[in-house]
C-alpha cells in the first residue's frame, strides 16, 4: 500500500497563532510548553525532523545542537519526565516489517480511567495511549507482527476490563509527517 503524500503541516504550541492544542500544552495531559529554554526549543524542533543512525547518535546530534552528547541526553530525560514530550524513539512502519498497526478507541468511564489505562499500557503491543474529550475518551495504536497477536491483546483488554475496543484498521496511508514547532 503506498502513502499518499501530504504537505507537512507545522502548528505551533506555544500559544501563538491558530492552535488546536490548548495553550501551553504539546498534548492533552502534557506538560507545560509556555517555560521551556531556547536550548529545549532548539532540541525538539530539530529532532522531530530526524536522529542520526551510527554508532553515537546522541552525540552526533548534540553536535549538531552545540551541546555536548550528556546534556542531551540529560534534557530529553527532563522533557519526557515532565511530560513535554509523550515518547522519545523511532517510529516504525509496522506494514513494511510485515505486521501490522490498528488505531483502537474506548469509551471508559470517568472513575476507571486510571486503571484501565494501566491495563491497555501494561501490553506489549500497545504504542501509545491519549485521553481526548469525547465519548471515546481512549485512543490507542497497536502494532504487532500478526493480525492473531493483535487480536488477542484486544480481547485481552477486553476481558480485563470489561469494556468494548473499537478497532479502527488502516483502510488508505496518508503520509502526513507532522511536525510541532515550539
Amino acid at each position: 500500500m503506498a502513502a499518499e503524500k501530504i504537505p507537512t503541516p507545522t502548528l505551533p504550541i506555544n500559544g501563538e497563532g491558530d492552535n488546536p492544542l490548548p495553550r501551553g500544552r504539546g498534548r492533552l495531559g502534557g506538560g507545560a510548553v509556555d517555560d521551556l529554554d531556547e536550548t529545549d526549543r532548539r532540541i525538539i524542533n530539530a529532532l522531530q525532523g530526524g536522529f542520526p543512525v551510527c554508532e553515537r547518535p546522541f552525540q552526533q546530534a548534540a553536535e549538531t545542537l552545540g551541546l555536548d552528547e550528556q546534556t542531551l541526553i540529560e534534557r530529553i530525560e527532563h522533557l519526557l519526565a515532565q511530560k513535554v514530550l509523550s515518547r522519545f524513539g523511532p517510529l516504525y512502519n509496522a506494514d513494511r516489517m510485515g505486521g501490522r498497526n490498528v488505531l483502537a478507541a474506548m469509551a471508559v468511564p470517568e472513575d476507571r480511567y486510571e486503571a484501565v489505562a494501566e491495563a491497555v499500557n501494561a501490553l506489549p503491543e500497545i504504542a501509545h495511549n491519549y485521553r481526548r474529550e469525547h465519548a471515546l475518551n481512549m485512543w490507542f495504536v497497536a502494532a504487532s507482527d500478526s493480525d492473531a497477536t493483535l487480536e488477542a491483546a484486544f480481547r485481552r483488554i477486553e476481558q480485563e476490563t470489561g469494556l468494548p475496543v473499537y478497532r479502527f484498521p488502516k483502510e488508505r496511508e496518508f503520509f502526513v509527517e507532522l511536525k510541532l514547532t515550539v
